[in-house]
């Protein structure tokens, strides 16, 4: 059964940082590559960052130069490093593979606010 956890969210000002985790089970995890993807209120889902298993990463313009994706196949889990937030940052943040193919976690609530 496969699960995906998504943790390190919180409250935090405008031009702060914060770093997320997703940890999986369930899954090859070393042989998958691996996206973080949001929703904010009212939006639909969209995707923001994907790791491949060599490494390679790619980011959605709107964050690109903030966030770093980056992940620990020891530890089977992928991070989301996010700096310089806005207040358009928040929204709920989850992990999955890149074609979304897993059960959706509970996601981790970001909240950028002064």
């Amino acid at each position: 059964q496969v699960q995906l956890v998504e943790s390190g969210g919180g409250l935090v000002q405008p031009g702060g940082s914060l770093r997320l985790s997703c940890a999986a089970s369930g899954i090859s995890f070393s042989l998958t590559a691996m996206g973080w993807y949001r929703q904010a209120p009212g939006k639909e889902r969209e995707w923001v960052a994907r790791i491949t298993t060599l490494h390679n990463t790619n980011y959605a313009d709107s964050v690109k130069g903030r966030f770093t994706i980056s992940r620990d196949n020891a530890k089977n889990t992928v991070y989301l490093q996010i700096d310089s937030l806005k207040p358009e940052d928040t929204a709920v943040y989850y992990c999955n593979g890149l074609r979304a193919q897993y059960d959706w976690g509970r996601g981790t609530q970001v909240t950028v606010s002064s």
